[in-house]
């Protein structure tokens, strides 16, 4: 069976996704569980038994509550700088006067990322520390079915009521007495999302049939994303939370009784990043205020660190409720200060209990765990503190005794939490391994297969039939399936893919003996053809040219770099510096061709020419997709002499260095990675309140040259139609309050814009449909290449405008530059220097990447813009979230692939295989750092960075896999060739 390069690598594509979702599916560990939810209400521990004969502890049950009435207000995006620092001060006076003199203790919690709201909760609520696949979760929230709070708090008779975010109602169904839920995704609402919540406020603070009180306010958060940390509205919206505060406190403090007070607990579930994002780990994001306020309290203490998860214990203790089995947190000792040296012994022996019997059921050496040992040395200093305490003994020497022991179970706590955290998840290596087996057969394939996928014909024979090829594959069938048995019989705990039916699971197993027969086929035909002599001893002396050399130790050394953390953080730089060396390299090679040619005799130049001719013509493994003579670099000289002579020559001599002034301006824009990230750029500068002017200025004339430099290939209808949706962007910034028209005064008329994004969207879906038709037309009813060609750039120039409305306006000069950048080596480096489709299409996948980093974007999940995916939305609809979020934040790659597609399929002097050379060419570039970054990770996988650096450089890693996989679908669907010709 004949396979075309593109239908090859399309093919090779889809199955390295699937092998990369398995791996991530192992990679991405589910948290270890206690025992299941509905036997949580065991009988709690006693007390430790005092030694001797006949001495017994008479409190075996939890300790009562020390609140009534508990209010947890939680502030989304909250960072810790926005009540400590001058923000707090100057916006939210009454907050910061009771933190300094008021009865209060105030914290810096932090959490542990992902940064993002749902494993946020989790954590709050649960005291473990959610697995990183939350973050994909996120989005849709299942029933939380862990020991928690909220479910202890429910079976105990406590009646909860809640307002705010309705990730609460999804994740504890059935929990609360009263709700009422706001949709968390629908960013660019400031007011209502908020108002929704406080609308219930004065009527439920009068009411006293609720014991636990949970808001969630969620406009904070929505202004970040919008327009980060610093943005004018973040002021008023804290001066509006202060009010609430004041509200509710003073409301607690006016019905306190003289038996129990009441408790007021402010928080965050996470901070907010320079830019207004969160999801990573920098100080913004993971430092959060904790606030706990009450008349039971004594005198205020300088904030301390403590950790998020600590939350949940420290409540579980106020209300007299068990502390969850898969807490890892330790009690807030200050909170319950104020008690007897008994009652607190007994408050931090039950952390401990709760910690160690987690250690034994998840550990199975617990009793060598340090934690383990001082939990239990402690325990014994108790008892012995407890026979002192039943003699009667109150003396100031007990007291200090009780101190000791103390600080002896605090210590405890601290290593049991430790060692917890680092144990609480396990990784699925058996899916892992699976996942990685499929991805490297699949690079080891593409590898192999080069010589003939970029051959002049770019077709393979694949062989199905021999029966050597059966009986290996056969015997490899029968050998997977019984290391499945095994592995699955044996395996202690959970695999997912032992989950799997044994259908799909022999269907995977086939799979894998299908790849390795087909890489040990394409290995004996190499060596083969080793043995053969040469048609032609020329073809051994082709030399490599400067950009080959660039192109492959790029690719190694980018490789190699993503062993290093700081590597992957900063790899906007490695991206940057290949592009600027590929600027350099492509200045001398165009000084070679223009100046060079006049020092070189003609009739040699001739004569090289034939003899690269002849080459060209016997040989199968070059890809030859344009005419013969450009193979050497006399010849591609030779080849443009024309273009020497003409008017265009100093302006070709400049576009490297035209580009390389882009990329240095682009660098300017964004400040990205982590080390230089907080630093100021243009962006911050022009997004400032007091440069809005500035701002609309820069839009409208970046929407202005958009125009101008998509409009060249369009029809007349396409052309109206971009004008027009090219305004309606405008328009929308505007409607949103980011730009200004000039007649417009004030900010005062901000909405939605969902109107005007609606509008653009309805030119965007008419330009795709008319380049839609055409490419219909081209494939179904006349093959012309030109009709092809007009369909394909109409579809680009369609993305083009949606990138457009959803880039934010500050970064519209990105969008700018790329289209200028392509404009430029199209004109004058790739057609007179005549490269050949893989070379161009490397560079196409190395632009791609650096536009990706231009754009802001990291390896970090902060940067990602979710506020994209509800342009033009009134309401959270997934999938069309998903997509506009995936969209605008992969639009650099995506750009550029569809740009190399549009740009080999016009090309009329190159050989109809170029589509293909192309395809297959960039999957491999996307499938090499994707196998060698999987292999590194499973190796790296206890490293210290592993959830903060090279777990989200994965997620990423994985996503665009997919979005490159259906990038390759579409060139194999425009490559409908099937007989290929070399034109002269």
């Amino acid at each position: 069976m004949r396979l075309r390069s593109g239908v090859f690598a399309a093919s090779c594509l889809l199955v390295q996704a699937l092998g990369v979702a398995l791996f991530l599916r192992g990679f991405f560990p589910l948290p270890v569980r206690s025992v299941p939810r509905r036997e949580a209400r065991a009988d709690p521990p006693a007390e430790p038994a005092p030694p001797g004969p006949g001495m017994v502890s008479n409190w075996t049950k939890i300790p009562p509550p020390l609140f009534k009435k508990v209010v947890i207000v939680l502030i989304d995006a909250l960072r810790d700088d926005f009540v400590f620092g001058s923000k707090g001060k100057q916006f939210m006076p009454y907050t910061t006067q009771v933190v300094e003199k008021g009865a209060s203790y105030s914290f810096i919690a932090e959490a542990k990322p992902p940064t993002v709201t749902m494993p946020r909760i989790k954590a709050l609520m649960t005291g473990s520390i959610p697995g990183f696949i939350d973050v994909v979760v996120n989005l849709n929230s299942p029933a939380l079915l862990d020991d928690n709070l909220i479910w202890q708090a429910k079976t105990a008779g406590k009646r909860i009521i809640f307002y705010g975010d309705d990730t609460w109602v999804k994740l504890f169904p059935k929990h609360f007495v009263e709700y009422d839920g706001t949709t968390s995704f629908f960013v660019s609402d400031f007011t209502e999302v908020d108002d929704n919540v406080t609308r219930h406020l004065d009527r439920v603070l009068k009411r006293e049939d609720w014991d636990l009180l949970i808001l969630h306010y969620l406009g904070l958060d929505h202004i970040g994303h919008m327009t980060g940390p610093n943005s004018p509205l973040v002021g008023p919206k804290l001066r509006e939370m202060d009010n609430i505060l004041k509200k509710i406190h003073i409301s607690l403090l006016s019905k306190e009784e003289a038996s129990l007070p009441n408790l007021l607990v402010v928080c965050g579930d996470h901070g907010m990043s320079e830019t207004g994002s969160h999801g990573g780990s920098s100080e913004g994001e993971v430092h959060t205020p904790l606030l706990f306020i009450s008349s039971a309290f004594g005198k205020r203490t300088q904030p301390e660190h403590v950790q998020q998860t600590d939350l949940a214990s420290t409540l579980a203790i106020g209300l007299g409720l068990p502390i969850s089995r898969n807490s890892v947190g330790n009690l807030i000792l200050p909170v319950v200060g104020g008690k007897t040296m008994r009652e607190q012994l007994r408050f931090v022996h039950l952390n401990g209990f709760q910690l160690s019997r987690l250690l034994q059921e998840n550990t199975p050496a617990y009793e060598k765990d340090p934690g383990y040992e001082h939990f239990k040395i402690a325990e014994k200093s108790h008892s012995n503190w407890i026979k002192l305490y039943l003699e009667g003994n109150n003396s100031e020497i007990l007291l200090n005794i009780g101190k000791k022991v103390l600080k002896q179970y605090l210590e405890a706590l601290k290593t049991l939490s430790s060692s917890l955290s680092k144990q609480v998840a396990q990784y699925d290596m058996y899916s892992m391994m699976v996942g990685t087996v499929i991805i490297m057969e699949v690079l080891i394939l593409l590898l192999l297969s080069i010589p003939k996928a970029l051959s002049k014909r770019a077709e393979f024979e694949v062989p199905l039939s021999p029966p050597l090829f059966s009986l290996l594959f056969y015997l490899m069938c029968l050998m997977l399936c019984a290391v499945h048995v095994i592995v699955c019989t044996s395996a202690e705990s959970l695999c997912y893919f032992c989950s799997m039916s044994w259908l799909t699971a022999v269907g995977v197993m086939m799979l894998i003996s299908a790849l390795m027969c087909g890489i040990l086929s394409a290995v004996a035909k190499t060596f083969e053809n080793y043995r053969l002599p040469p048609k032609n001893p020329v073809v051994s002396s082709y030399n490599w040219s400067e950009i080959d050399v660039l192109i492959l130790a790029g690719t190694i050394g980018h490789v190699l770099s993503l062993g290093a953390s700081s590597f992957i953080e900063e790899e906007h730089q490695t991206w940057y510096f290949l592009v600027n060396t590929l600027c350099l390299v492509l200045c001398q090679e165009l000084c070679r061709n223009n100046f060079l040619l006049k020092e070189c005799d003609p009739q040699h130049s001739t004569n090289v020419k034939q003899n690269f001719d002849s080459i060209g013509e016997s040989s199968e493994c070059k890809n030859i997709d344009i005419p013969a003579a450009s193979n050497s670099k006399l010849g591609k000289a030779s080849s443009s002499s024309e273009f020497i002579k003409g008017s265009d020559k100093w302006i070709s001599l400049a576009t490297p260095w035209i580009i390389l002034i882009c990329c240095r301006l682009l660098r300017s824009l964004n400040q990205t990675g982590v080390q230089w990230a907080h630093r100021p750029d243009f962006g911050h500068w022009l997004t400032s309140s007091e440069h809005k002017s500035e701002l609309s200025f820069l839009a409208a004339v970046s929407l202005l040259m958009i125009f101008f430099l998509v409009q060249r290939r369009c029809s007349l209808v396409s052309k109206i139609a971009m004008a027009l949706g090219l305004l309606g962007v405008y328009s929308y910034r505007a409607a949103i309050g980011n730009v200004t028209f000039p007649w417009q005064h004030g900010g005062k008329d901000i909405s939605k814009g969902i109107t005007e994004a609606r509008f653009v969207y309805v030119f965007v879906l008419g330009i795709v449909f008319t380049g839609t038709k055409d490419l219909l037309k081209s494939q179904v009813i006349s093959a012309d290449s030109n009709t092809k060609s007009t369909g394909l750039w109409e579809v680009y120039s369609g993305l083009v405008l949606l990138a457009a409305l959803l880039f934010r306006p500050h970064n519209l000069p990105v969008l700018v530059f790329c289209l200028l950048i392509q404009t430029m080596m199209t004109k004058y480096i790739w057609i007179p220097l005549k490269f050949d489709a893989a070379q161009i299409t490397i560079m196409h996948y190395w632009f791609g990447q650096a536009f990706f980093y231009f754009q802001g974007n990291s390896n970090g999940i902060a940067t990602v813009d979710i506020s994209a995916g509800f342009v033009g939305l009134d309401s959270y609809v997934e999938i069309p979230a998903i997509f506009l979020t995936a969209f605008a934040t992969y639009a650099g790659p995506f750009l550029w692939a569809i740009h190399l597609l549009c740009y080999l399929s016009s090309e009329v002097s190159r050989n109809s295989a170029a589509v293909g050379h192309g395809c297959f060419c960039y999957a491999l570039m996307r499938s090499i750092p994707v196998a060698i970054y999987v292999v590194l990770v499973t190796g790296l996988r206890y490293h210290l960075f592993i959830w903060s650096v090279f777990s989200p450089k994965l997620l990423y890693e994985g996503v665009h896999v997919f979005i490159t996989a259906a990038v390759c679908l579409f060139f194999t669907a425009m490559d409908q060739n099937h007989a290929y010709k070399v034109q002269d």
